[in-house]
């Protein structure tokens, strides 16, 4: 049996019970204590905590998404073949700032897509595949200096407002740093955090024995699963003093002010890690539902934000078909929660109001779906200042 120490200034919760409303879910645990930040460790002072491979998969979007931008610059062009190699971590080499040893590991984004039912889905893994090859051919075809892209015509858009934007965009004005990046935010990270990690598979695992003690592995297989969760959503231990500059982290921050989810998801994630370390189950699971209805909450909050800027930008087709494309990507990515409050069949639905072709939508559609959206996750009262 273990005897752990939590780490940093603590906050003891006194008070028991959970209750929803039509606000997120409020939960305080009994009896044990909450640190400010996400450190634990055991009696020897030893850190318990581990999320080395989801620090990985971070880094491997984030130069992803640093690869994919240059095709931003016309005459700048991308190789699937590099995409590729980077989604399956097939041969590539790294720029692995932080030294996490990405370069050869055993970690990758493919086999993690869409992966809730515990194999990842070969249709997902090939609409990103697919992604990855159209953007090689479109980003081919463009000129240095020549910004052309326009109704019917890929390639890269100026924006009319601010000339220092401009983003590849196909014909129909699909962006596929935005469709990739936030795409595989949703179908990795979202997806192992809420239904992976925090799913019964990964929860009802041993919490009594340190995994490795003589390899430095101080925590036990229920700890060191919570910490992947963690790991999906930020690498950040003080999150949110820090960790508000990419992904998930990022978007909390940003619906922070209007709906909390920073805070909230921040809470939950250490309350949760406490009540686990202190072998209270029933508080882990009521941290558990309150992680995946914030996440559910941020993520449809995020899409109504960038439909409301599509809104906002509506005559600028640069910055309207940008903002259409991380809506689209942030709508894709709630049916791959748990229980969503939006299913697939309901997705396409939304979908089509929207249009593919983001130079024909209507303001009057994007309202409709911003305002579908918002009833379906308890949203209208702040629908029109996300």
């Amino acid at each position: 049996m273990k005897h752990w120490i939590l780490m940093g200034a603590v906050a003891t919760l006194t008070l028991s019970g959970c209750q929803k409303e039509d606000e997120p879910v409020v939960c305080e645990a009994p009896g044990f204590t909450v640190p400010d930040t996400y450190t634990y460790t055991n009696a020897d002072g030893q850190s318990t905590v581990d999320f080395n491979g989801q620090a990985q998969r971070l880094e491997m979007l984030e130069e992803m998404a640093t690869y994919l931008k240059t095709a931003n610059t016309p005459g700048n062009a991308v190789e699937a073949s590099t995409l590729l190699a980077m989604y399956a971590n097939d041969g590539h080499t790294w720029n692995d700032v932080e030294t996490l040893g990405m370069t050869g590991s055993t970690k990758q984004l493919k086999n993690k897509t869409a992966a809730g039912s515990g194999t990842a889905d070969p249709a997902i893994q090939a609409y990103f595949e697919g992604l990855m090859a159209d953007a090689e051919a479109l980003s081919a075809t463009t000129t240095s200096g020549v910004t052309d892209g326009g109704p019917g015509q890929g390639g890269v858009v100026l924006s009319t407002t601010n000339p220092e934007k401009q983003y590849l965009q196909d014909a129909e004005g699909r962006e596929y740093v935005q469709l990739i990046e936030k795409g595989l935010m949703g179908a990795v990270f979202y997806n192992q955090i809420c239904v992976v990690y925090l799913g019964e598979g990964k929860m009802d695992v041993d919490n009594t024995t340190a995994v490795d003690p003589e390899n430095g592995k101080y925590y036990t297989t229920m700890e060191h699963h919570w910490d992947e969760a963690y790991g999906y959503f930020t690498t950040a231990l003080d999150f949110p003093a820090s960790g508000t500059d990419r992904f998930w982290g990022k978007y909390a921050a940003g619906r922070e002010d209007l709906i909390g989810s920073a805070s909230a998801l921040s809470t939950a994630f250490r309350t949760g890690r406490a009540a686990i370390a202190a072998g209270d189950l029933d508080a882990r699971d009521a941290q558990i539902a309150i992680i995946r209805t914030e996440m559910e909450r941020m993520t449809g909050a995020t899409a109504i934000h960038y439909l409301n800027s599509a809104v906002t930008h509506f005559a600028d087709d640069a910055l309207r078909n940008h903002a259409l494309s991380e809506a689209w990507a942030f709508l894709q990515a709630i049916p791959y929660g748990h229980e969503p409050a939006l299913n697939s069949a309901e997705l396409a639905s939304l979908l089509d109001t929207l249009g593919t072709d983001f130079y024909n939508v209507t303001t009057s559609n994007l309202i409709a779906v911003r305002d579908q959206v918002a009833t379906l996750l308890n949203l209208e009262d702040v629908k029109e200042s996300l």
